[in-house]
């Protein structure tokens, strides 16, 4: 009796053994098993930025601890992902090549590139639905055209009932061959000189097992989740933003988990409704990506084609390192730094300052939180950028100019956040932590900052950078 061919289970994102669709499918097979990841730097037209590459690191090694756990072990190559997978299928005599399905336009240009390399030797190459909790296929207008706006997209979604119940993880896998794999520390993924990812070892754990926890950690204290979710100065959100940018949980996993918290504790149903919405955004901005392969670069909305952008590296760089003289801007850009991350409501008052306070094209900004972001999605990244600047998708209307100061004093009453992330400023009273330069000189000088020096003035006044920000939108509007 013959003994089955090998199949190429690859590996993108969605570094886990749960809920993963071709590995469950490959696993029932039971034919040997190669686990496959390659890091493709090649074919892609976006490599990931910093702080991607380093979690990136973090997730395979527990994926690979995994894999080994369960039998098999993860072969790492690197290369144009159609051409490496193409070749090792030729190498080891693959019957197929199973892998996930990812609904984004740099993803399916890679995957549909492998399926031509694999027809012509013969391969099957077969995708599962696993990525999202609804495929774009079954959100369409009339036209055949993806939903531009948020709230009847995902009205829509939740029409279509619950998704497929997750799947388990493999127990046992037949391992295949032994092949030559490259290392992480080949791939040097993580910074060493200079090592600047101290802050994101002190703040994350990657992997599965981590992003399980994460979600029943947040699902028991889930309570106050629709008013907390916006206040910095707590920890209030779920946290699982980089996890699923990973796929080491599944969007499905979370749905389900939530959607059975809400059953045994009916009282917690709204919080619950409004985190599945924030699971809803990610999905809108991935089916958004799907239907604009370029949206990373062009206005989803063409007027802003003429939008009067100002070119200017030093307010920029003073963004980028928290130095604008505005705290809540400050801190959210020092906390991006540090963690990874940035908490969504600062997200938006920072990206607001950049494009309507200082008149920054938001290319600039989307290109700044690709490279720091440890959650830096393809669709969420951009489409959020464009959501704030107004020329996207469902967008902010343009008169919407986030006030930093007013920002700071809602969503952050006692100045814990800003006094955690901006340390000059911890001894002013809470009355001048969102807007220093109204306190006296003898109440600075009690607190120890001195403007200019210790702490930046503001580089744009907050009034006159709102009137410069809607006479440049009224030169765009159509009447």
């Amino acid at each position: 009796m013959t003994s089955p061919q090998p199949i190429i289970v690859w590996f993108r994102d969605d570094l886990r053994l749960s809920d993963h669709p071709a590995l469950h499918a490959a696993a029932k097979a039971e034919a040997p098993l190669v686990c496959l990841y390659v890091l493709d730097e090649e074919s892609v037209e976006r490599p990931l930025g910093g702080a991607a590459r380093w979690w990136l690191a973090q997730s395979l090694r527990t994926l690979q601890a995994s894999l080994q756990a369960a039998g098999t072990q993860l072969v790492l190559r690197r290369g144009d992902a159609a051409k490496v997978i193409a070749a090792l299928a030729r190498e080891i005599n693959a019957g197929a090549v199973y892998c996930n399905d990812i609904a984004q336009a740099p993803h399916r240009a890679v995957a549909d590139r492998l399926k031509v390399a694999l027809a012509d030797l013969g391969v099957a190459a077969q995708g599962f639905a696993g990525d999202l909790l609804v495929t774009p296929a079954n959100i369409r207008n009339k036209d055949g055209r993806g939903l531009r706006v948020f709230t009847p997209f995902w009205r829509r979604v939740q029409s279509l009932g619950d998704p497929p119940a997750p799947l388990p993880a493999p127990k046992k896998l037949v391992a295949g061959p032994a092949l030559a794999s490259d290392t992480l520390d080949n791939w040097q993924l993580e910074p060493a000189r200079p090592d600047w990812a101290g802050g994101l070892r002190e703040s994350w754990k990657a992997g599965e097992a981590a992003a399980q926890q994460r979600l029943k950690a947040f699902l028991e204290d889930v309570a106050g989740y629709a008013e907390e979710r916006d206040r910095p100065d707590r920890a209030g959100t779920s946290r699982l933003s980089p996890h699923l940018r990973f796929g080491e949980i599944s969007p499905r996993q979370v749905w389900h988990a939530a959607r059975f918290a809400a059953a045994e504790h009916p009282r917690l149903a709204a919080d619950i409704d409004k985190f599945l919405s924030e699971l809803g955004w990610r999905e809108f901005c991935r089916h958004l990506l799907y239907d604009v392969p370029d949206l990373t670069e062009r206005n989803l909305q063409s007027s802003f084609d003429a939008f009067p952008w100002k070119r200017d590296d030093k307010a920029l760089h003073a963004w980028q390192r928290g130095k604008t003289g505005y705290p809540i801007v400050d801190a959210g850009m020092r906390e991006l730094w540090h963690s990874g991350v940035m908490h969504n409501r600062v997200r938006m008052v920072v990206a607001s300052f950049l494009v309507k306070h200082l008149l920054i094209d938001w290319r600039d900004g989307e290109k700044w939180f690709w490279d720091t972001l440890v959650d830096a999605d393809a669709g969420s990244n951009p489409a959020n950028w464009q959501w704030v600047a107004g020329s996207g998708a469902d967008a902010a209307p343009y008169f919407r100019v986030f006030n930093p100061i007013l920002q700071g004093e809602k969503f952050d009453p006692d100045g814990d956040y800003v006094r955690r992330w901006v340390p000059e400023l911890t001894r002013l009273p809470n009355k001048f932590i969102h807007q220093p330069w109204e306190a006296t000189p003898l109440e600075l000088a009690a607190a120890g900052v001195e403007l200019g020096t210790s702490y930046p003035h503001p580089i744009v006044d907050h009034k006159l950078g709102r009137e410069r920000a809607l006479k440049a939108y009224a030169s765009i509007r159509k009447d």
